[in-house]
């Protein structure tokens, strides 16, 4: 244990991302695109965060309202655990997670790429939940980053009117074909990653002249 703890905590210092709460910031849509936005995905084993795990993180980054494909990160993760029927979703073979990072080093190269950005995620609180998770097993802080999930922001922000009937919960796939985005990658970490970072930028496109909509109400 001793031994780990002297690999791990000089990696944890020398890291852009940070151990300690941010300091709180009001958010306007102008500094939100300004700022590097990390949009990502996680394809799992399941949807159980005590018994799955995630078999891969893919994520663009946004700023400036430009998706960076130079600035991407994706990484198939080493595993122990192999459950078919997700694989009918997602696609990973088992053949293909040989020979992959171990969780801790998938993890080290995720942290390093995601700096200090905020997070963006479709139901991010499942993203964020495995990735929190993931870290604990590992002995590694969870996420302090700030999120948004385009989930919450379709729901709340878009659905004004009375005459239409909300749902409590909208699909990746539901607001790919709102915005006529194409599905050509879906179910794949870096696809879904992909397609979150353009439904963000509609919404955000949507509301920027929404003077009565609140970014900071949305941060988790």
């Amino acid at each position: 244990m001793k031994d780990f703890l002297k690999k791990i905590v000089p990696f944890i210092k020398s890291k852009r991302f940070s151990t300690s709460t941010p300091t709180e910031k009001k958010w306007t849509i102008s500094a939100i695109e300004a700022t590097r936005i990390v949009v990502l995905d996680t394809e799992t084993t399941g949807f159980d965060y005590l018994q799955d795990c995630i078999l891969c993180i893919g994520a663009v980054s946004l700023q400036n309202n430009t998706i960076s494909l130079k600035d991407s990160f994706e990484v198939f993760i080493e595993q122990d655990h192999y459950d078919q029927n997700s694989a009918k979703i997602h696609g990973i073979l088992k053949q293909w997670i040989l020979e992959r990072p171990t969780e801790l080093e998938a993890l080290q190269q995720f942290l390093e790429y995601l700096g200090d950005a905020i997070i963006v995620a479709h139901h991010a609180y499942f993203d964020i939940g495995m990735i929190n998770k993931a870290l604990e097993r590992n002995g590694l802080p969870r996420l302090k980053n700030k999120s948004l999930d385009t989930a919450t922001l379709y729901k709340e922000t878009l659905l004004k009117s009375n005459l239409l009937e909300k749902k409590d919960n909208y699909s990746l796939d539901e607001l790919a074909d709102k915005f006529d985005i194409s599905k050509k990658d879906r179910h794949t970490a870096m696809g879904d990653a992909y397609i979150t970072a353009i439904v963000f930028l509609k919404i955000i496109h949507k509301l920027k002249h929404n003077k009565d909509f609140n970014l900071n109400d949305y941060y988790k």
